[in-house]
């Protein structure tokens, strides 16, 4: 049986999603977790690996197994061994030809960031900080300007194992709430600090250190010394991935709810 989870979980303690023989890691912690209540080594797939310190609203993972149990005992059962930043918020069984990551349309990312001349406290990790007023509408102008199919190079971190830099942009929302704002990004796949690179640079242009039309200059050099220095992970969350409507899956957890 192949089943798929929902995993929410604060990064903050974490050096990323990916397993390390470190062991402090999610995937660590839930399949350590699994393992314990299946008393069986389970290994998970996962839809999108992040960064240490950036949290998932909704990660999905698959895995199989022979072990028989109803949805509500993989979710409770699961989330007696995990640590408090880490929950299982649901399971389901998938049909093999599913893939959380293969079978994703699009996944998406949103960017917290707190616009105050003193830095977080209360919220410490859980936002990124400019002390700057930023400038909507030169941000908006400049993600017009991502939109689409394109060589994202400018934005790729060194170590990324993307095949392809190319990516199609589906969706940048910019929105605000007293001193909080809100970056939405989707698209079809992520480079490694894609999303960071590209906060870096449209933080420089909403403080006004560069002009909105900088942004097609970094996106058109391919070439990573172009961009702005890559942003804090403070802040980003992993909304999750997007599946077609037929393989049964929830879009959105509760902690969806808790996000500025």
């Amino acid at each position: 049986m192949r089943l798929a989870l929902g995993i929410s979980y604060n990064g903050q303690a974490y050096q990323g999603w990916q397993s390390q023989l470190s062991g402090l890691t999610v995937q660590d912690k839930l399949e350590k977790a699994l393992g314990q209540f299946a008393v069986q080594r389970i290994s998970t797939v996962c839809a999108g690996r992040t960064d240490a310190g950036v949290h998932g609203l909704m990660q999905v993972v698959h895995f199989d197994t022979e072990i028989e149990r109803d949805e509500f005992s993989w979710i409770r059962g699961t989330n007696r061994f995990l640590p408090h930043d880490i929950a299982v918020q649901w399971a389901r069984p998938v049909p093999d030809a599913f893939h959380c990551r293969a079978s994703a349309l699009s996944r998406r990312y949103a960017y917290v960031v707190l616009e105050s001349p003193v830095r977080p406290s209360i919220d410490s990790g859980r936002t990124g900080w400019v002390y700057r007023p930023l400038d909507e509408a030169a941000m908006r102008e400049a993600a017009a300007i991502l939109m689409g199919e394109h060589d994202f190079t400018s934005f790729r971190a060194s170590a990324c194992q993307a095949l392809s830099p190319v990516k199609t942009m589906k969706r940048i929302d910019i929105s605000r709430r007293g001193a909080y704002w809100r970056f939405d990004f989707e698209a079809n796949a992520f480079l490694h600090h894609m999303i960071r690179n590209i906060m870096g640079c449209l933080l420089q242009i909403g403080q006004g250190m560069q002009p909105p039309g900088w942004m097609a200059q970094v996106l058109a050099a391919r070439d990573r010394d172009a961009a702005a220095p890559t942003f804090s992970p403070d802040g980003l969350y992993f909304l999750g991935p997007v599946y077609a409507p037929e393989w049964g899956l929830p879009d959105r957890t509760a902690a969806y709810d808790g996000l500025p």
